[in-house]
C-alpha cells in the first residue's frame, strides 16, 4: 500500500509531540475535560512555567490542544474527542496483557471515569454492551466505526431527554466505539455519549471529581440504570 509523505510526516509529527514525558503527561491530564491553566500544567508535567509554554506551543502546533483566552487567563484543553480516543487507544497499548490490565488501575478509575466528555470505565462498557444487546445501537458505517441508532434506540434515549435531531446536527461524530483501556472493550463515544454523560450528571448517577477522571457512581445510579436499561454495575 502507497503511504504519502504527507501522511508519513504528519503521523511523525503528532507521534513526536505526545512522545515526550512532559507533553504526554499534560495531555493525559487534559483527557478529563477540564480546561486548565498553563500554570496548572506545569505542576502535572514537572517542568518550568516556561518549559510548559514551549510544550503547549509544541501540542497546539501539531492541532492537540487548544487555547480560549478568558479574561487574563488562557485555557487550554484537548483540540476535540479525537484526540482523546487517541489517547485512550495508546493507553491500550501500552497495556499489560488484557486479562491482567485491571489490577494496575485504581479502583475508582476503573469503576468510571470520564474520557474526555464521556463515560469510560466498568459504568461506560456496561452502558456500552447494554445498548447493543438491547440493539439500540448497531454497527453502521464500517469505514468510519460509526454506529446507527434504531427506533427503539431513539425512542430510549429520547426518553432519557436526549435530543436526537439535535445531536445529528453537530460537527462531529454521532455515536462511536471507544477503546476503553482499563476494559479492554469499547465504550460509548462521539456525541451520543457526550449527551449520555450529561444526562447521568443531571441525574446523579454520577457525580464528578474536580480534580481527576473518576466518577463516583451513586445509589440513584445504580437504582435508576436498571430500571431504565435493566443493567446492574
Amino acid at each position: 500500500m502507497h503511504v504519502t509523505h504527507v501522511e508519513r510526516s504528519g503521523v511523525t509529527e503528532i507521534a513526536a509531540a505526545i512522545g515526550e514525558r512532559a507533553r504526554a503527561r499534560i495531555l493525559y491530564c487534559l483527557v478529563d475535560g477540564h480546561p486548565r491553566t498553563s500554570t496548572e500544567l506545569s505542576l502535572v508535567a514537572e517542568v518550568s512555567p516556561s518549559t510548559t509554554s514551549a510544550h503547549l506551543e509544541r501540542l497546539k502546533g501539531a492541532n492537540l490542544v487548544r487555547v480560549a483566552v478568558q479574561g487574563k487567563h488562557r485555557l487550554y484543553r484537548l483540540a476535540g474527542p479525537d484526540v482523546a480516543r487517541a489517547l485512550e487507544g495508546l493507553s491500550v497499548l501500552a497495556g499489560s496483557e488484557p486479562g491482567k490490565s485491571g489490577s494496575k488501575v485504581p479502583p475508582r478509575l476503573r469503576m468510571a471515569r470520564t474520557c474526555y466528555d464521556h463515560m469510560a470505565g466498568l459504568v461506560g462498557v456496561t452502558l456500552h454492551d447494554r445498548f447493543r444487546a438491547l440493539k439500540w445501537i448497531r454497527s453502521g458505517n464500517r469505514r468510519n466505526k460509526m454506529y446507527a441508532l434504531s427506533a427503539d434506540g431513539t425512542k430510549g434515549f429520547e426518553s432519557l431527554g436526549i435530543e436526537i435531531d439535535a445531536l445529528r446536527g453537530q460537527r462531529r461524530r454521532f455515536a462511536c466505539p471507544c477503546m476503553d483501556w482499563s476494559e479492554r472493550r469499547p465504550h460509548l463515544a462521539g456525541a451520543l455519549g457526550a449527551a449520555l454523560l450529561q444526562v447521568a450528571l443531571k441525574r446523579k448517577w454520577v457525580i464528578q471529581d474536580l480534580d481527576s477522571r473518576a466518577l463516583d457512581l451513586t445509589t440513584t445510579g445504580r437504582r435508576e440504570m436498571m430500571s431504565c436499561f435493566g443493567v446492574r454495575v
